[in-house]
């Protein structure tokens, strides 16, 4: 028999798709122990307020149908550093005691932290200043998370822009026109490379590989004198412009994100083709959809496996899938070692392959 154990689960930044599939998971492995869940609303900003904003979670609360809604019905947040965090005055203090002092107040054995890597990180840093045993959940559309092979959101997200590029391709073949479709991406090209693969792109342009306009021109160019006269194109938000700037766009608040690069393309191809072109922003759809079955089942293994290792007394860990197998790693190599598109690996000698340009030669 396990000791009966008070654990906490918070999700830390932007949603994706397979979150409530990941908190089920979690919940119903620890109530077989014996073991009471805690939910901490709005990441760490939860464990901050006092009290802190929190719900029990019993088994009861998680049937089948959660894991088909996308979202998370347990509120997370992508603002706020506890270590510099915003006060109403325009400075930044930090707060990260009163995230630690809200973990100790809920007398909490654990807490299960699921989130991208620079959330794994804040973690990590919290967990080692203030004496909490933490284990972490990679999540994140992006994939760009060190030393796991998949993290919960990604395959949904480039199974919705491989539909939108399967709905894009007959529109641009009915009116002869270069379709640009911009996808997610902070700063990997994952989905823009998986994705254009998969719905048939001709033209894939990620921040990994630079790229010169003139190569996609060519391109087009080549497609018009085959006699077609479409082309496909995809890129992700981080890629930069032609002078190897990354293109932000800036908010009320003085927040900025990328996004609009396709635009930048757009206008310059046009230009320079002299072809009608169309751009579509794919945008937070890639976020909201309803998880895929690889994503419910990567968010049950890595929630069963999460508790696992609670039970096993191993903290400072990362859940992480490899060779076709769960297993766990250190949060510190986790951080030290992001994920972005290897250009020399074969997922791009695939794209290179089958003639797509990437924009290099």
């Amino acid at each position: 028999m396990t000791k009966s154990k008070r654990i906490g689960i918070l999700i830390s930044g932007g949603d994706c798709a397979g979150l409530n599939a990941v908190v089920r998971a979690a919940v119903h492995r620890a109530a077989l122990l014996g073991w009471t869940v805690i939910g901490v609303e709005e990441g760490v900003r939860g464990l901050m307020a006092e009290p802190a904003k929190t719900l029990k979670l019993t088994p009861e609360m998680f049937d089948g149908s959660i894991v088909r809604r996308g979202g998370t019905f347990l509120p997370t947040t992508n603002t706020g550093d506890p270590f510099a965090f915003p006060d109403q005055y325009g400075d930044v203090l930090d707060r990260s005691d009163d995230v630690i002092r809200g973990y100790h107040a809920l007398k909490l054995d654990a807490l299960i932290g699921v989130g991208g890597d620079g959330n794994q990180a804040t973690l990590h840093k919290l967990a080692q200043k203030g004496g909490m045993n933490l284990v972490c959940i990679p999540k994140t559309i992006d994939n760009d998370i060190g030393l796991t092979e998949v993290s919960i959101g990604y395959d949904t997200a480039v199974q919705v822009a491989t539909e939108a590029l399967d709905n894009l391709q007959p529109t641009a073949a009915s009116h002869n026109r270069i379709m640009i479709l911009e996808v997610m991406g902070r700063d990997a090209g994952h989905i823009a490379l998986v994705a254009g693969i998969a719905g048939g792109a001709d033209v894939i342009l990620i921040p990994e590989i630079p790229y010169r306009l003139e190569h996609v021109v060519r391109k087009i160019e080549m497609l018009k004198e085959s006699g077609r006269g479409f082309a496909i194109i995809v890129v992700a938000e981080s890629a930069p412009n032609e002078s190897g700037n990354k293109v932000v766009q800036k908010y009320a608040g003085g927040a900025s994100r990328y996004g609009g690069i396709s635009h930048l393309l757009g206008d310059r191809l046009a230009e320079i083709t002299k072809s009608e072109i169309r751009v579509t922003v794919l945008g937070h759809v890639q976020r909201g959809a309803a998880p895929d079955a690889r994503d419910r089942l990567m968010a049950s293994v890595f929630g069963v496996h999460a508790v696992d290792l609670i039970a096993a007394g191993k903290f400072n860990r990362m859940v992480a899938w490899r060779n076709r197998n769960v297993v766990d790693v250190a949060l510190e190599d986790v951080i030290k070692a992001p994920a972005l598109v290897d250009p020399g690996g074969p997922i791009v000698h695939t794209a290179r392959g089958l003639g797509i340009c990437l924009g290099d030669a």
